[in-house]
């Protein structure tokens, strides 16, 4: 850009930028610096959600419980036919990105007459409403595979791998899109109520 306003634009758009580069990445922990460098050019040049949306074309429909649940219950009966019964699978506003709980797999214990009854539920990040379909795919398989595998070892990723062969790439690409909408949080910050 030319003159005088181009300039303050790039000047105030440098400032936004480097506390993108400066981003903490609390999702990426872990992860080699190789693969974080690009991670801090892309926020810093603002192309990262543009990246995820070119890679993640694909929205999916499910915006109600029930249909979260029909679309668990397909995976489970796909893959997982001889675990136990899931008695609930919801969209819960409460599970936070700050807290890092995307899903969970809880299991509530009630009496029932002289018996004791074990409902499992699965409760997934109303964030994921939004996100594209191959992420909410991710989610489900993660908390599917804790009905056989409670430990996050070998096993347990190989059981994710074998429901979906791509796992590892879209867990990646997933936390790629919570580090974009933290970022997105973080440059518009809430107004006033």
């Amino acid at each position: 850009m030319t003159g005088s306003a181009g300039g303050r634009e790039q000047t105030g758009r440098g400032e936004g930028l480097q506390a993108h580069a400066e981003l903490a990445l609390p999702f990426l922990g872990g992860y080699p610096t190789h693969l974080l460098q690009p991670v801090r050019q892309a926020l810093a040049e603002g192309t990262l959600g543009e990246h995820l949306a070119r890679r993640y074309p694909e929205a999916h429909a499910i915006r109600s419980d029930t249909l979260l649940y029909e679309h668990a219950a397909a995976f489970k009966q796909r893959h997982l036919r001889h675990a136990g019964p899931l008695a609930k699978v919801v969209f819960d506003n409460r599970l936070q990105l700050d807290h890092r709980a995307l899903g969970t797999l809880t299991s509530v214990s009630r009496v029932q007459g002289g018996n004791l009854k074990a409902k499992r539920e699965i409760r997934i990040s109303a964030v994921f409403k939004a996100a594209p379909a191959a992420m909410l795919d991710m989610i489900l398989v993660h908390e599917l595979a804790h009905l056989k595998e409670r430990e996050h070892d070998k096993a347990f990723y190989a059981l994710c791998q074998h429901m979906l062969p791509d796992y590892h790439q879209v867990e990646f690409d997933t936390r790629l899109y919570l580090t974009w909408l933290a970022a997105q949080r973080q440059a518009s910050p809430p107004g006033p109520a």
